[in-house]
């Protein structure tokens, strides 16, 4: 049974990046003891798991097991109920194994297929399958984006030297690994402070990226006409968040294919929550903040970190240095901001240190 599930849990990564703000999803047919079809949701809009294993069945799949990653759909969105499908296939047993938050479906699929004389197994492999989709479940239970807290530091807790110089904190498996977390989230996040800095293009660079939306904090719209950001808007959105009334300079990043949102101001800059509300209702299922210790704090001020990613380099970067997060204006450290046990791992030289909070 675990390696069928197993299987579907390989082909459910597949989506990785582009079926937001749909859940990750992989489905395994097996009749007699071997897979007669397989299938995952590919891109948002196309057919979910369920449908397309049956679309690939090598023979008919009356009397077959399903094993699901998540509890099938059973409403309509942009495709049909993946229940109908499988009460139409003839699929006598099927194996699920998470519960799908989201309560146009949560429970009610089980009842339909049971209803329909099938048999249903719930949790098997839960755990693992629950690590695809904390995005999706986070979503779906607040109404606001998972939000990553990433930054590199050096052992002394150091992420620049003094002059800002940055390049680079951490090593090249590092910095690899952001990519394939750039491609996972929906969006990336940074202040315009990084943005006047660094010139980054926030694009995913990876084998097949997907890049994320674009998103720029800039309270007093200083976002340069010709940034990097800026030139790649065709390759994929960008949005600047800012509590300017300059009509100009928002027309002029318009015409550019920029799309310039209008926030309130809170403690002199961009209201974070705001933001996120705003990121939300885009569906946007995910936020990976990639900012300096000005943004960080701000965040963290929110309480809107879900996830806190450290990769920590074995260099030392001396007092005058740059810390990750700014002053959160704390004075008893009580007040501090407490994170859960870490999970560590060590990628070439560098250390990443995992936080769920």
């Amino acid at each position: 049974m675990n390696c069928y599930m197993k299987r579907a849990i390989e082909l459910a990564e597949k989506g990785i990046g582009r079926v937001h703000p749909n859940p990750l999803v992989g489905a395994v047919i097996v009749k007699d003891g071997k897979i007669i079809g397989e299938g995952y949701h590919a891109k948002y809009g196309e057919l979910h798991a369920e449908r397309h294993a049956l679309s690939r069945c090598i023979q008919s799949p009356v009397g077959a097991d399903m094993y699901i990653t998540l509890e099938p759909c059973c409403h309509y969105g942009k495709q049909p109920p993946c229940t109908e499908a499988i009460v139409e296939a003839g699929i006598k047993r099927v194996f699920v194994g998470s519960y799908d938050p989201n309560p146009l479906v949560s429970g009610k699929s089980s009842e339909i297929l049971k209803n329909a004389g099938i048999e249903v197994t719930y949790e098997v492999m839960k755990e693992e399958c629950d690590r695809l989709n904390p995005f999706f479940f986070y979503y779906m239970k607040h109404k606001l984006p998972y939000v990553i807290c990433k930054y590199a530091m050096s052992a002394d807790g150091k992420i620049a030297c003094k002059n800002g110089s940055s390049k680079w904190v951490t090593g090249e498996l590092s910095r690899k690994r952001v990519q394939e977390t750039r491609k996972a989230v929906a969006a990336i996040m940074v202040g315009i402070g990084t943005v006047l800095a660094d010139d980054p293009s926030l694009l995913c660079r990876c084998e097949d990226p997907v890049h994320p939306v674009r998103v720029v904090c800039d309270t007093h719209l200083r976002m340069p006409l010709d940034c990097e950001i800026v030139r790649s808007a065709d390759l994929s959105q960008v949005m600047v968040m800012t509590c300017s009334d300059d009509s100009k300079k928002i027309l002029q990043l318009t015409e550019k294919g920029v799309d310039v949102c209008k926030v309130a101001e809170k403690y002199g800059h961009t209201d974070i929550e705001e933001i996120m509300k705003l990121l939300a209702e885009k569906g946007l299922t995910s936020v990976l903040i990639e900012g300096g210790a000005k943004l960080h704090a701000s965040v963290f001020k929110a309480g809107i970190v879900c996830e806190v990613q450290t990769y920590i380099a074995p260099k030392i970067v001396g007092g005058d240095g740059i810390s990750p997060v700014g002053s959160l204006g704390l004075e008893d450290m009580k007040n501090a901001c407490t994170l859960s046990a870490p999970k560590i791992e060590l990628i070439g030289d560098d250390i990443l240190v995992r936080f769920i909070l």
